[in-house]
Order: C-alpha cells, then sequence, then structure tokens
C-alpha cells in the first residue's frame, strides 16, 4: 500500500483510518492530487481556507501551514487527520474542526471540496460554502471523471451563477465555482414514514427515499426481551432500529453510537428530549466496559463513499463481541452475499439464522467467545 506522497518540495506520509488490508486502496486519489495543484498555481494564497470532505486528512496535512478550516463529518475521519498530523510530526495548533451544518463566522475565500458519491450530501456542502464563501471567493471541487454525473452540474448551478470544469488529468477533473448566490431556499432535512413513524434526517444520511430495505426486514422480524434493559443501536444512521426497540420494550436504556455526525444528529430529531436514550458520536465502543449491553442491533455499513468495503463491519462485529453481555444478543442483518456468518462464528458460539429472504439475512449471536477461544 502506497501511503508516501512527494509534491514539489514537501513529503508526507498518509495513510487510511480506519486502516485496510487491501493493499490496492490509498488515502487519496488523482481527485485530491489535482485539487492540491490548483491550489499550488495560485498566484495568491487566500487568508481563509475551508477543506471539505476530506476523509483521510490529505489536503488538510498537505495544507497545514495554512491552517486550513476542517469540515468533519465522521469521528474517524477526525482521528484519520489527528494520526496523520502526529506520524508527520505537525503541530495539532494549525487544525480547526467544524461540524457540516455550523457557518464559518467568518468569510471563506476558498474552498476545496472532494465531490462524495451522495448528491444530497454535495447539496448540503455547497450550500454551507456558498453562504460563508467571499463574494470573490472560489471553491474547487475535485471528482474522479468516472464517477461524474449531470446532477453535480445541477447542484453547483443552484449555488453558483459561474461553473467551469476543468480539462481531465490522470482521470480526475475540477470544478470551479465563483459567484456565490445568497440566502438560496434549500431544505436539509428529510420526512421518512415507516410503519407509521416518521423519521427526519439530514440531507447526505444514508438512505434518504425510504428507510434502507435490511433495516425494514430486521424491523419486521426483530424479537426483543423484556429483561434486555441495556440496548445499543451499533451504526444507528437516523436511529430507526433503536425507535423500534424502544416500541417494543419502551423501559430499556438505549444508547446509538454512530460514526457520521449528521445521521447522528438526525436520529437526535427522532428521539427529542427522551430522557432514556444516549448519543454517541464514535467510530468505536471504547468507552464502553465490556460485557455492558444486554442487546446489540446492527445494520452495518459496508458502502464506503464509491468502494465496497466489509472490513469496516467486521471491526463493529469484534467491538459486538466485546461490549455484549454472556447473556446477550446481537442482532445483525446484511445482505446475503457479503457471507458475514464466516466471521460471525470465529467471534460467537451461537450464530443462528433468525430469517433470510432472497436479499438479505437476519443473525442473532450469542455466547461471546472468550479471548482464548
Amino acid at each position: 500500500m502506497q501511503n508516501k506522497f512527494i509534491f514539489g518540495n514537501k513529503e508526507y506520509k498518509i495513510k487510511r483510518y480506519p486502516p485496510t488490508e487491501n493493499k490496492s486502496l490509498k488515502a487519496w486519489n488523482a481527485a485530491d492530487e489535482y485539487i492540491l495543484r490548483y491550489f499550488v498555481d495560485l498566484d495568491d494564497k487566500p487568508d481563509s481556507i475551508a477543506v471539505n470532505n476530506d476523509r483521510f486528512g490529505f489536503l488538510t496535512t498537505y495544507l497545514n501551514e495554512f491552517s486550513p478550516k476542517t469540515i468533519i463529518n465522521f469521528a474517524s475521519q477526525k482521528k484519520a487527520i489527528l494520526k496523520n498530523f502526529e506520524a508527520n510530526n505537525l503541530s495539532k495548533e494549525n487544525l480547526s474542526f467544524i461540524n457540516p451544518l455550523k457557518y464559518i463566522s467568518e468569510k471563506t475565500e476558498l474552498a476545496l471540496l472532494k465531490i462524495p458519491k451522495s448528491m444530497d450530501l454535495f447539496r448540503l456542502l455547497l450550500k454551507q460554502i456558498a453562504e460563508s464563501l467571499n463574494e470573490n471567493g472560489i471553491v474547487i471541487c475535485g471528482f474522479m471523471t468516472r464517477h461524474f454525473t449531470k446532477q453535480m452540474l445541477t447542484v453547483a448551478e443552484k449555488f453558483f451563477e459561474d461553473v467551469e470544469q476543468s480539462l481531465a488529468w490522470k482521470k480526475s477533473r475540477l470544478l470551479i465555482l465563483k459567484k456565490p448566490k445568497k440566502s438560496v431556499e434549500q431544505k436539509i432535512i428529510k420526512e421518512i414514514t415507516f410503519k407509521d413513524q416518521t423519521f427526519k434526517q439530514y440531507f447526505g444520511v444514508f438512505s434518504s427515499k425510504h428507510i434502507d430495505y435490511a433495516s425494514q426486514f430486521l424491523i419486521r422480524n426483530l424479537n426483543v426481551d423484556q429483561n434486555q434493559q441495556r440496548v445499543l443501536d451499533l451504526a444507528s444512521g437516523n436511529g430507526v432500529l433503536a425507535k423500534f426497540v424502544q416500541l417494543k420494550n419502551p423501559n430499556c436504556e438505549i444508547h446509538l453510537l454512530e460514526d457520521d455526525w449528521l445521521a447522528l444528529e438526525s436520529s437526535k430529531m427522532n428521539f427529542e428530549n427522551d430522557k432514556n436514550v444516549h448519543f454517541h458520536f464514535a467510530d468505536s465502543l471504547d468507552k464502553f466496559e465490556g460485557g455492558f449491553f444486554d442487546l446489540i442491533v446492527c445494520n452495518p455499513p459496508f458502502h464506503f463513499e464509491f468502494e465496497n468495503n466489509i472490513e469496516v463491519a467486521i471491526g463493529l462485529f469484534h467491538q459486538a463481541k466485546r461490549c455484549l453481555n454472556k447473556d446477550g444478543s446481537f442482532h445483525v442483518v446484511a445482505n446475503r452475499h457479503l457471507n458475514y456468518k464466516t466471521h460471525l462464528i470465529k467471534l460467537f458460539d451461537e450464530v443462528n439464522l433468525v430469517k433470510r429472504n432472497k436479499r438479505f439475512e437476519i443473525y442473532d449471536c450469542k455466547s461471546p467467545k472468550s479471548k482464548k477461544d
């Protein structure tokens, strides 16, 4: 796996976090490099820079001397940037993290954005950028040519008067946006109804048109024991699984843990003022002691932007094993082709198939194996 990148007189080692065993995957691609090249070629370097969707900190690391403001939507993203700063002996005083819904108080002169797969998230980020950008500011958006859709231009033109597409370089392109349109009316919250329940979520959160079909399948086959008092919704999204657990056991203590900040903030809207529900913006269960939960439910992610990657899901299985008590249950739903059972049987003595259809399967895992196993 290539971690070293040399550009001009700078050399940095940039690693992915979460780490991967796939040696073909890097922490950046040509679109990141193209954005960096554009920045370096600017005659006048801006005083105020905002970096968006910098998943592993490639741009934030290279531009550290300019103290960019980095918009953080993932707990793992923040960890990746901190780890890369530490690995390259960079001062963390140059770091400034901002959540995706917070406007930058002083006007930004330059915004750098790696275009995400989700056009809803692209729309939300551009709305925030347009509100914060100086009237003479520029937005540089990078993407791989194979991922181009006309919707990219439609979204960009919603918020900017000037939208220019660059020539291709190493199979990547840039969108250069100027003259932000101010006060564009644009909703950033969607509502989804399922089984007489209405769920709110911010643009860019997974499965925006309907409740994910795998989650629907798990909900329809979900059994909750009234003795299961501590419950975790792992990779909780908008909180739909936690909500239906709560409907079946109103007295249980529920924890929602999510790596995606917008998703977790969405779930807070769906459990407003509920004192028995707790939210955790994190990518791990490190804060919980072993055996803490009686029930863990999970519809684990396997899409990582444009990648299909089950390594994150397998990592969650290991954490669920540690935090599930010896009499507890871990309910996991997944697409059948992912073959998660081969990984689950290494962690739990009992892995029982609850239900299967043409697309999905649900497993109930019990009796976490001891370390010696």
